[in-house]
């Protein structure tokens, strides 16, 4: 599918595969250990440092504060410094793309590329428009943006983003979360279309229906899970619920659905005996992961929800699946990440949706910490494949879906959400096609020695192949 402009994308000049490891997995273990190994690193220094100056417990709590978040303030402003070094000014004609309507923007800005921070902001304040379609604009972004950090970056790493990395309590996730999904479920059928599955589906061609693709995406993970009928199947982060209907209708589950938003239930119980007439073999609970009552499942799924768990609690959470997994049981996890060898959009991408559209979904990290995590936890990886592209495809279709939806947006939401989510579709739908972000389905069970293997996976479907 191609709603304009992908055939005559335009790349970047300056795109780099970096070898080196930015000290990535100490910066993960540090991440795990916030509350930990962290204020130890700090407070040891800062035990020096105040011995040195000859000061009292005052300067010591200042000094064990005032060190990280002088990392942390010296980690911003390097990417700061960074990416104009790699995204410096250059001069472009964005006329033809868009139209500046703030005066003084315009000025400062005439005959320049522009920061996508600027763009942006300015876009939702409806102080830009676009000339030509969103996308199509998109696809063309290297000629007229630059990728670049700014002043507005450090203050999200600096008041926001570390603050959620820190805490990742109950009550913050569950405040965090609840905001965003119990916004209205009018809001998300007018992108997401009648499935209500905010996931990718998986297509056969590019120009299949949405919905065709999302009826295989959860035929498919029905069937990577192994589903039959009678057994127990767990879905934490559930969404509007329609996995636990397809599989206890098409699979004959008794199936559980775990969401922290209220809307999410309602449209989950209403589907269950509307559409899928399954309401006496689902059910739907209302609460954080950390609060599922403990019982064994035959399979438990997690679609796009572990990201909202968070490095500090990645692996406790990977734990917790494993004790409420049966011995022969089979975890089918998703979760997207950006890319290892990241370039300074995926960045400026990630900053953007973690301050509007998936805050403190700090976990979103490639694929070997995932993989490595799951390992460490006990777990054996069976299967690991790429959908990233089948991401875009979806996303490109929640796009068209929003924009024909435009003036009931409008009408309950305001021009500034409508604008949001037209950054967010249409940004998205072009970082999905080239890789920057991706979303992989994996494939998990024990990895004990009694564990059927052979049983299990030498059957039909035995790996999956795409030609």
């Amino acid at each position: 599918m191609d709603s304009g402009g992908y055939k005559e994308r335009v790349f970047p000049a300056n795109e780099k595969n970096f070898g080196a490891t930015h000290g990535l997995y100490f910066i993960f273990y540090l991440l795990e250990n916030v509350t930990t190994v962290v204020p130890l690193l700090c407070a040891l220094p800062a035990l020096g440092l105040t011995y040195l100056l000859g000061g009292g417990v005052f300067q010591l709590i200042a000094l064990t504060v005032a060190i990280p978040v002088c990392a942390v303030l010296f980690f911003a402003l390097g990417l700061v410094v960074l990416s104009h070094k790699e995204y410096p000014d250059a001069p472009c004609d964005w006329t033809k793309y868009i139209d500046i309507k703030d005066a003084k923007l315009a000025s400062a800005w005439e005959g320049k590329k522009i920061p996508i921070a600027v763009f942006v902001e300015n876009y939702m304040n409806q102080k830009i428009e676009f000339v030509q379609d969103p996308i199509q604009v998109f696809w063309k972004r290297h000629e007229i943006f630059r990728f670049c950090f700014t002043l507005e970056h450090v203050k999200f790493f600096v008041l926001k983003f570390t603050g959620q990395l820190i805490h990742h309590s109950q009550s913050a996730d569950s405040a965090e979360v609840r905001d965003v999904y119990d916004r209205s479920n009018n809001f998300y059928n007018w992108f997401l279309g009648p499935r209500m599955i905010y996931t990718s589906g998986v297509f056969e061609s590019q120009e299949e229906s949405l919905e065709v693709a999302q009826d295989r995406k959860m035929d498919l993970v029905c069937r990577y899970s192994h589903m039959k009928p009678g057994m127990d199947h767990l879905d934490i982060g559930c969404g509007w619920g329609t996995l636990v209907c397809y599989a206890a209708k098409h699979f004959g589950t008794r199936s559980t659905g775990v969401t922290l938003a209220r809307e999410q239930v309602k449209w989950g119980y209403n589907q269950a005996k509307e559409i899928y007439g399954v309401e006496e073999n689902v059910k739907f609970l209302c609460m954080d992961y950390r609060d599922i009552p403990k019982k064994q499942y035959d399979v438990i799924t997690c679609l796009e929800m572990i990201e909202h768990v968070g490095i500090k609690n990645f692996q406790s959470f990977l734990l917790q699946c494993k004790d409420m997994l049966k011995d022969e049981g089979i975890f089918y996890l998703q979760l997207a990440g950006l890319r290892r060898c990241w370039q300074f959009e995926d960045l400026c991408w990630g900053v953007f949706m973690g301050t509007y559209i998936f805050p403190a979904a700090d976990a979103s990290c490639p694929l070997g910490f995932c993989v490595t995590q799951a390992e460490r936890a006990g777990y054996e990886v069976h299967r690991v494949e790429n959908c990233g592209v089948h991401y875009a495809l979806t996303i490109n279709y929640w796009l068209n879906n929003w924009i024909s939806n435009k003036s009931k947006v409008i009408d309950d939401f305001g021009e500034w959400w409508y604008r949001c989510w037209i950054i967010f579709l249409a940004w998205s739908t072009i970082v999905a096609s080239q890789g920057s972000s991706t979303v992989f389905f994996v494939t998990l069970h024990k990895n004990t020695t009694k564990f059927e293997r052979r049983d299990n996976f030498v059957t039909a479907y035995p790996i999956a192949t795409q030609s």
